[in-house]
């Protein structure tokens, strides 16, 4: 590592992002100096990434094939994210030409576009991915803020509208069903932890690059994915914890294009319970996604106390002190886990720590579980004031709106985990 430049510019060479493929960096950045680079972009690609063929193909774009496809002016550069990285995403960016007459490019369909967006949603929809790590920890975070929802109706409908209380509504329906999503959250938790260890820290492309002519002549650079060459661990269906897709290199390509493994690219990495403590030291406490995660599942740890203590036969024997200490503390303490985590997860989609990564969907997502942190942290801090009738009406409504927050960033998450290969427009020119 060199020291003379802060942590968050400079890549260890045995982690770099774009070690086995033949990408030129462009910038390295980091919204913390003494952390490592959240984000790694390349220089725009050319024609001498693409595959090599002895006869370049003449092609003709169908009505079918510009519905996931269409053709661009503009610089195409790769964007390494660690949050992307964690989850098997390999993101692309189009942006404005910046030479006079540059090449035409075909891409896939803006992920930001309306088109892309309802075929996300089918993908909700149609996809069960139990092997990915990243899709079951969005599912439990979901789940999981089903429940509080539910949860904040036991608890807030009766202040609202009396009439529809029914026996022990709040009791026995409010005290398990705030265990269950307790337990469900410090499941999701331990899974965003595992998700964070088992990074590929050498970066996996994921895509394929063709030089095409066209009927008209002209030459086209078709970037598309390529799910063969790619070595995060979701490609693997076979178990959760084994190896990732690629074990074994192919090395009968010597054109060396990107998106293709070469001769002594590393196998992708077994999956890993715990790091050492080595890896610990010299890695993973400077990774802003690990640290975020840790955060979490702490704040998880200490919230599910009150989860447990809010079940009926314990939480109605409490005395007021005990609940201070064993109910509401745990629930302020587990809030403000939820703080520090979601907002350590917005830095890590930043580029630096004061500009909000607007077009990035991880920044959304967290804002979202921000706004629900604060929700369940005053719920425990109003509950303090437990002969205040008005701020114990205060808390049940901060519960409420806080699962919905929770479920709004747990669905747009699930919705992230299974967009693997997101196309950015940032200004380019449409062809067609």
């Amino acid at each position: 590592m060199d020291y003379s430049q802060s942590r968050s510019k400079s890549i260890n060479p045995d982690g770099h992002p774009f070690q086995d493929e033949r990408l030129q960096l462009s910038h390295i950045k980091g919204p913390i100096s003494w952390l490592n680079p959240t984000h790694v972009i390349s220089k725009p690609f050319s024609f001498v990434h693409a595959r090599e063929h002895s006869s370049a193909k003449i092609i003709h774009l169908a009505k079918s094939q510009l519905r996931h496809e269409r053709k661009v002016k503009g610089d195409i550069s790769y964007e390494w994210r660690s949050r992307d990285n964690r989850k098997g995403r390999h993101s692309l960016i189009v942006g404005r030409p910046t030479e006079p007459g540059k090449r035409v490019h075909i891409v896939s369909k803006w992920v930001n576009s309306f088109r892309a967006t309802l075929g996300g949603i089918k993908r909700m929809v149609v996809q069960y991915p139990y092997w990915d790590i990243s899709y079951l920890t969005a599912i439990s975070f979901t789940l999981g803020s089903i429940v509080w929802v539910m949860n904040s109706f036991f608890v807030f409908l009766p202040l609202v509208q009396p009439k529809s209380e029914f026996a022990h509504e709040i009791l026995i329906a409010g005290g398990v069903s705030a265990f269950v999503g307790a337990t469900i959250f410090e499941v999701g938790s331990i899974f965003l932890v595992l998700e964070a260890i088992n990074v590929h820290d050498t970066g996996c492309f994921g895509w394929a690059l063709e030089h095409f002519i066209s009927e008209k002549g002209e030459s086209l650079l078709r970037v598309y994915p390529d799910p063969r060459s790619c070595t995060h661990h979701h490609v693997n269906q076979r178990n959760l914890v084994g190896r990732g897709g690629l074990e074994t290199p192919i090395t009968n390509n010597s054109s060396g294009e990107v998106g293709s493994p070469r001769a002594g690219m590393p196998r992708s990495p077994s999956f890993k319970w715990l790091p050492t403590l080595t890896d610990l030291r010299t890695h993973y406490i400077h990774e802003l996604g690990f640290l975020a995660s840790s955060m979490q599942l702490i704040g998880a740890s200490i919230f599910w106390i009150a989860g447990f203590t809010s079940l009926p036969g314990i939480n109605n024997h409490l005395s007021e002190n005990l609940a201070n200490g064993v109910y509401r503390a745990p629930q302020i303490i587990g809030g403000v886990g939820f703080i520090i985590s979601s907002t350590l997860f917005m830095l890590e989609t930043q580029k630096n720590w004061y500009t909000p990564a607007l077009r990035t969907l991880g920044w959304h997502i967290n804002l979202w579980n921000l706004i629900g942190s604060f929700g369940f942290t005053l719920s425990g801090i109003f509950l303090l004031a437990y002969n205040n009738s008005g701020l114990q009406y205060q808390a049940c409504l901060s519960t409420f709106w806080g699962s919905w927050a929770f479920l709004v960033g747990s669905v747009i998450q699930w919705y992230e985990s299974l967009d693997k290969y997101p196309v950015e427009d940032r200004g380019s020119l449409v062809e067609g």
